[in-house]
């Protein structure tokens, strides 16, 4: 796990998906000198700043690695659902906790599970916000990873979920 980064470096932030690190501050809080990466969450703009000495505790992490991203690809493929006949509320309370974890593949795991799930019945509206974010943080960070075009990457989880 790389938990030093310079400015231009890509890196994840959980929940909110692939940020550059614009910036490396210092900032003094109650008297004591603080450092803190400056980041822009590509998706949405939204700029936060994660103090250096706190990096591994929120998540952050660098951008996976090609065979990293052929492993994803493996767990989307995969038909083995970890959903069982749970509610649907109970689902979205554990679909969200694996977002927030960071891990890439438990992402995964998320769109696969949810997209499969759609196949057999409609989703609930949660539900489909739920695939949405999945699917967003899952292919910024594939086509990072891959160095290809993020449409180019859609269209191949389209036609994995297509069959």
């Amino acid at each position: 796990m790389q938990t030093h980064f310079r400015v231009g470096d890509k890196a994840v932030y959980p929940a909110h998906g692939v940020a550059e690190v614009q910036g490396i501050e210092s900032k003094e809080i109650s008297g004591t000198k603080h450092q803190f990466y400056i980041l822009k969450i590509l998706e949405t703009g939204m700029r936060i700043m994660v103090p250096l000495n706190n990096v591994d505790a929120v998540g952050l992490r660098g951008v996976i690695t090609s065979s990293e991203a052929d492993e994803v690809y493996s767990i989307l493929r995969s038909k083995e659902m970890a959903v069982d006949g749970q509610t649907w509320n109970r689902r979205h309370r554990e679909y969200m906790e694996k977002i927030k974890t960071g891990s890439v593949f438990e992402v995964a795991e998320v769109l696969r599970d949810l997209s499969l799930l759609r196949s057999d019945k409609d989703l609930s509206f949660g539900e489909r916000k739920v695939l949405d974010t999945a699917r967003s943080l899952l292919v910024k960070e594939l086509a990072l990873a891959k160095r290809r075009k993020e449409r180019d990457i859609e269209k191949e989880i389209d036609k994995i979920f297509s069959c």
